[in-house]
């Protein structure tokens, strides 16, 4: 999405080269009167070589700042940028924010599937277990209520002999 924001509209694109057109037919409507006389002639041309060539000295140095930089710019280039600050544009702010809660949630419960998945070749065990004490709960409902048949009778007992 950076990348298309960036991206320049067809409509600036024209207006730049237009633009630049009009520039250009300015500098031609400079020169021309200086082209007519023969002794502003040659120092018209000189004046603007000069300043072309002054144009291709300062690009020269450049690129030989760039080649003489070439191992420096090479390994920057290798270098994960992943650890090191992108800028952000403030308007995208609220939204990276957003993501970084998401992330948090996503790694919040990719750690509790991840435990399940962990789970998995223990459930046979698991589920052995929980017959067991199944059975075990279900002999004990059994002797609890035959106690508690028990007591009731042992209760009404208690009650006729007080009563006689």
């Amino acid at each position: 999405t950076l990348d298309l924001i960036n991206r320049k509209d067809p409509c600036f694109v024209k207006f730049s080269e237009m633009e630049k057109l009009a520039s250009m037919q300015a500098e031609i409507n400079e020169v021309q009167p200086l082209l007519l006389s023969d002794n502003s002639f040659n120092f018209a041309i000189f004046f603007y070589i000069g300043k072309k060539c002054e144009i291709l000295q300062d690009m020269n140095r450049h690129l030989e700042a760039v080649l003489k930089e070439k191992k420096t710019l090479r390994k920057m280039l290798i270098k994960p940028r992943c650890q090191e600050s992108l800028p952000i544009e403030a308007t995208f702010h609220k939204y990276v924010v957003e993501l970084l809660a998401e992330a948090v949630t996503f790694i919040d419960n990719l750690e509790s599937h991840l435990q399940t998945v962990r789970s998995i070749p223990e459930i046979p065990n698991v589920m052995k277990d929980m017959d067991t004490a199944l059975t075990k709960t279900e002999m004990l409902v059994m002797e609890l209520e035959e106690l508690a048949d028990q007591i009731l009778k042992w209760s009404k007992l208690q009650k006729d002999v007080y009563s006689d």
